[in-house]
């Protein structure tokens, strides 16, 4: 077994540093940790600042602002992955919980195989989203839960509220496994499981439900989820498939292991935790693969507890040489590789990255720099820009592409969070910053329907932009999906370069 986990190591140390430095820039990485620093800086989430997802990440991550402002995007990279491998350690942990002890190596070693070396994985863990937090709270709660003892239970409870309040989402999972101990838990488990949950629900966002400057924003980011345009069975049929693509290491020994099931219980309640949050998130109006990140561990723990059961070849251990070779193949054949070296394809010639994503995102910061040397603000919605540069940009724009509400204005005083088109045309007449880079991503997104913003609309802001900024320099094949990038610099008196 130690040769698997020596591969295993191996395999995850190449693909960890790919997926950390080659992996594709993602908006969210930018306006998710530009919400942790106006936490450290005294601000509050949806009263002073527009925010999506519960209040949970800002809040934990505002103690670590040191790391992205110190190493930029890569150190805050490296560190959400450490919270991922976090995670990864509980999954381990709760495997060992589902199986006999002979079997507790084999099936603690097929559990980090087919989740640390997962390459689609691995990069998920590592930009700063929620997905690492948020499964490292959900693993904790499943492995809490395991011990079937009341104060461990609570802190399930609780686990899986802080889950729920870095993810909205995932405030099913306290719904699932609370009507799982009220039907097969120990006796009281479900009460102690409860006031955990409840507890961690006051503390996530008590505050903000009490706080009437708060509550709008705090409506605008429901709605935000649940006002965007209808169900498309397209999409929801290519989520699914490329969900069986990124993850098919699990599937297949999952499938191999579920005919000899011999562990019941909490493997089960894993199973049917990770199928209901699976499906309502499928159903969401435009569903991402990528959501069901923190929960796939429900799936591969029972895979690998199952699997680890059989004995192929005459030998137990073939399952780890097979879940190894099937999590290679599957990552060092991944279409990510091809993605994040290539721009596509222009007819007969490909467009090869000259760069990484991240490396061109240190050197536009650069030369930033060298254009307002020492400057502190930036006009941009590429909120990635603002960490790498270390600046800030106008409070309403903390969110980047999501913080034009072109539809109108949910709530009264939402306006303090987020920008209508007024509200747009007012922040560009000021021309609040020295320096603007705006890509294709800027003024394009009507949020919350999700519509591009009518090109009259576009064109009007981009006027705007023109009366008050001169072109520096043009960056092609920028950021996330590679648009162009420009870079502005404020006009001062009658400088109409």
């Amino acid at each position: 077994m130690k040769r698997y986990i020596g591969l295993a190591a191996f395999a995850f140390a190449i693909l960890a540093c790919t997926a950390v430095w080659f992996g594709g820039l993602n908006q969210d990485e930018g306006w998710y940790l530009y919400a942790a620093n106006l936490v450290s800086e005294g601000h509050v989430p949806y009263r002073d600042f527009f925010f999506t997802q519960g209040p949970v990440m800002p809040i934990v991550y505002s103690a670590f602002t040191w790391v992205w402002k110190g190493w930029g995007l890569l150190g805050a990279r490296i560190f959400t992955l450490f919270l991922g491998v976090f995670g990864m350690l509980f999954a381990a942990g709760l495997v060992r919980r589902l199986v006999p002890d002979e079997r507790r190596n084999l099936a603690s070693t097929v559990v980090v195989l087919l989740l640390g070396c997962n390459l689609y994985h691995l990069y998920y863990l590592a930009i700063p989203k929620t997905y690492a937090l948020a499964g490292l709270f959900v693993l904790a709660a499943f492995y809490l839960l395991s011990f079937e003892h009341a104060a461990l239970t609570f802190a399930a409870g609780l686990c899986l509220a802080f889950a729920a309040g870095t993810r909205i989402s995932l405030g099913l999972l306290l719904a699932v496994a609370g009507v799982w101990l009220v039907v097969k838990g120990p006796r009281f488990a479900w009460l102690w499981f409860g006031i955990g949950g409840v507890l961690g629900l006051a503390l996530a966002y008590g505050p903000y439900l009490l706080d009437p400057e708060a509550l709008p924003g705090l409506f605008a980011a429901e709605l935000y989820h649940s006002a965007r345009e209808g169900f498309d069975p397209v999409m929801m049929v290519g989520s699914v498939s490329r969900f069986v693509r990124w993850y098919w290491p699990v599937l297949v020994l999952l499938g191999l292991g579920i005919g000899g099931i011999r562990e019941g219980g909490l493997a089960r309640l894993l199973l049917f935790s990770f199928a209901s949050v699976f499906f309502v998130q499928t159903l969401a109006p435009h569903p991402y693969e990528d959501y069901h990140v923190p929960v796939v561990a429900l799936l591969a723990v029972p895979a690998a507890a199952w699997a680890s059961g059989l004995k192929i070849e005459g030998r137990a251990s073939f399952v780890a040489l097979l879940a190894l070779g099937m999590t290679w193949a599957a990552s060092f054949g991944s279409p990510l590789i091809e993605q994040w070296s290539t721009n596509a394809q222009d007819r007969f010639w490909t467009r090869k990255k000259l760069t990484s994503e991240l490396g061109q995102l240190r050197q536009v910061a650069h030369d930033i720099e060298s254009i307002d040397p020492g400057g502190s603000e930036l006009f941009t919605q590429d909120i990635y820009l603002a960490i790498e540069t270390r600046r800030k940009v106008p409070i309403q724009m903390s969110m980047g592409p999501f913080c034009y509400w072109g539809d109108g204005l949910p709530y009264r005083g939402a306006e303090k969070v987020v920008l209508d088109d007024a509200g747009m045309v007012s922040l560009i007449e000021q021309a609040p910053c020295e320096v603007a880079a705006l890509s294709g991503y800027s003024f394009a997104i009507d949020v919350p329907s999700g519509r591009e913003t009518p090109m009259d609309t576009q064109i009007a802001f981009w006027t705007l932009v023109k009366r008050h900024y001169n072109l520096v320099f043009t960056e092609s094949d920028f950021g996330q999906h590679a648009t162009p990038l420009l870079v502005l610099k404020k006009k001062h008196g009658f400088d109409d370069r």
